[in-house]
């Protein structure tokens, strides 16, 4: 529960910051993929939070384990198994699911269920960084997208508005936006 608020705050912070990297740890500034999302740079960090994640939870970050990491990185957006498999994945389906699973029971990624009903992972925002998603109602294919600051501003102003109207303590927010992607239009 306390990481998840400070990953909201250091996300709430990076968004209110002058600039798109100001603020964020050394592992995720300065690459972008194609739609704009910063991406992790294979630094030696991405690895290290990871490991130490793993290790807290009596794991060990393997071979395929890293492999896994460093596609997630590169794709830039929730990708499903046969779209690892397809990305050079050199790990059976049964192996990559086993692994999946166990880097998401340590914190490293988050599992996301689209329109279709597919699984797809994302590096947690800790190893990335606050953003939103764009799921499309046909494909069900899942993309990130970053928010400007004045829209992060105003779901926090949505927060403390729920919180004063029902009384709950927001930890986090998630704004997902359905529509039809390029592909399917």
């Amino acid at each position: 529960m306390q990481r998840q608020r400070a990953a909201h705050r250091a996300g709430r912070a990076r968004a209110e910051s002058n600039g798109p990297d100001r603020g964020a740890p050394a592992a995720v500034r300065g690459m972008r993929s194609e739609n704009g999302c910063r991406l992790v740079t294979m630094s030696e960090d991405i690895h290290t939070i990871v490991d130490e994640q793993l290790r807290r939870t009596r794991q060990r970050y393997t071979r395929g384990r890293q492999q896994l990491v460093e596609l997630l990185v590169t794709t830039g957006r929730p990708v499903t198994i046969p779209e690892l498999g397809a990305l050079g994945a050199a790990q059976s389906q049964s192996s990559l699911y086993r692994n999946l699973a166990i880097l998401e029971q340590c914190g490293a990624v988050h599992r996301l269920t689209s329109t279709d009903d597919v699984a797809r992972f994302e590096l947690t925002e800790e190893l990335s960084e606050h953003h939103h998603h764009v799921v499309c109602s046909a494909c069900g294919r899942i993309d990130d997208v970053v928010l400007p600051p004045a829209i992060e501003r105003a779901l926090g102003e949505a927060a403390d508005e729920a919180r004063e109207q029902r009384g709950y303590v927001v930890d986090s927010h998630r704004l997902e936006l359905v529509g039809t992607c390029g592909s399917c239009s």
